[in-house]
């Protein structure tokens, strides 16, 4: 059974559409299984995921007759890096130092694809899909991208079969509880936190050559849900009272050193485990109880998951030096710490399979995913820059930048 000619795809109507898009997001939330899931709530805010991106859009899949909303999509466009490419600053000196600067593509991101469990295998997804790249390709976007769990092979079937997507990337969400106490950081590195036009500086002249970068940084850096941007270095190198700017410490920067920054997804979206057996949540409650009686023995205890929690997400995460992956730890205990202050229940970040300062990041693996698959999609036939050519047949980098306002 076909769904055009029965199905009208039209923009959302915030005011007009709020309840019913709320009522869909419940029913397709996974999780009727009686399996463990986990259930997001966007605060009456639909849009929340994508709306601190340059461009958005979101669209409702409706029934021609009965005006019901069956389906929904959000899209969002940024201009990213795809690639590299050597440069001399226009001068011809084979004495002068060749760096690498970023080639940037205009870049379109679908997400939150949902269609009722009533009205699915009638083509509405794909309508939705071709309807929503419509509007990149209007918008002048030259690459489309979607991320899903691997194991999600109605939503892989419909993006690499039908819509024309091919697999991509494969990086590492990974997830920390926030527990009870504090967690101490080690006396040999020092945390400065930065400004947010030093963290620019930073960023531009470090990573602006990493896979999925944004050229729009400083939007990210200066937003109301970034919290700050963090600098580990050895102790005694530099200090909030002796820190001499990005520019100067780039210059000379100490044998090893790690950055990141942070996002506040508990104002964007709350989450909820749901399924858990009684036995599950009692185990949990225990640990919470040990860890609070006794803080020093650092027990791993599981925060209170299974009602509303929020969260903080780590992105720009990167560093220099062989003790870069220590660095990156103490990072993550400051966050951990920032994360209990403000009442979150977990610290997440997704990386690379290949970063380097992986192994620094704590987490628990039964929180987190190994594999989150990326797919992407070419929209047009022209190149923005010959040098990078087609970006989806490209080998995939050591590291990628994973914009926060898209989590």
């Amino acid at each position: 059974m076909e769904a055009e000619g029965v199905i009208v795809v039209r923009e959302l109507d915030l005011k007009k559409d709020l309840l019913e898009v709320e009522d869909l997001e419940r029913r397709c939330e996974v999780g009727n299984s009686g399996k463990i899931s986990l259930f997001t709530d966007l605060h009456g805010d639909p849009i929340s995921r994508v709306r601190h991106s340059p461009a958005f859009l979101m669209l409702v899949a409706e029934t021609a007759k009965e005006k019901e909303i069956v389906g929904l999509i959000r899209g969002c466009i940024k201009t990213v890096t795809c690639g590299k490419k050597l440069s001399r600053n226009g001068k011809i000196n084979t004495n002068e130092l060749i760096k690498p600067v970023p080639v940037y593509t205009k870049l379109a991101y679908i997400l939150g694809l949902r269609v009722s469990p009533s009205h699915r295998r009638m083509g509405i997804g794909l309508k939705l899909v071709r309807q929503m790249e419509k509007w990149f390709g209007e918008n002048g976007a030259e690459y489309s991208y979607m991320a899903t769990e691997n194991d999600n092979l109605a939503s892989v079937k419909l993006f690499t079969d039908k819509c024309g997507y091919s697999k991509f990337r494969t990086p590492s969400i990974l997830v920390n509880p926030v527990f009870a106490h504090r967690l101490r950081l080690s006396d040999k590195v020092t945390v400065i936190r930065l400004s947010p036009s030093d963290a620019e500086s930073l960023y531009r002249k470090r990573f602006s050559t990493t896979e999925f970068f944004p050229r729009d940084i400083d939007s990210v850096l200066n937003n109301r849900l970034s919290l700050g941007t963090f600098l580990a270095l050895p102790r005694g190198s530099y200090s909030a009272d002796t820190w001499p700017g990005s520019d100067r410490f780039l210059s000379d920067p100490p044998e090893s050193w790690a950055v990141v920054s942070v996002w506040n997804c508990k104002e964007v979206f709350t989450l909820e485990v749901r399924g858990a057996s009684l036995a599950a949540r009692a185990l949990a409650k225990t640990t919470r109880i040990v860890d609070r009686a006794l803080p020093f023995l650092k027990l791993p205890s599981v925060p209170e998951l299974f009602r509303p929690f929020g969260g903080h997400f780590l992105y720009g995460l990167g560093g220099e030096g062989r003790s870069a992956g220590k660095m990156v730890t103490v990072l993550c205990a400051h966050a951990h710490n920032l994360a209990k202050e403000l009442g979150c229940g977990v610290v997440a970040t997704e990386v690379s399979n290949r970063e380097p300062l992986k192994s620094g990041i704590p987490h628990w693996k039964w929180l987190s995913c190994d594999e989150d698959l990326w797919c992407i999609k070419r929209l047009g036939e022209d190149y923005s820059d010959g040098s990078v050519g087609d970006w989806t047949k490209s080998p995939p980098g050591l590291s990628i930048f994973v914009d926060p306002r898209e989590v």
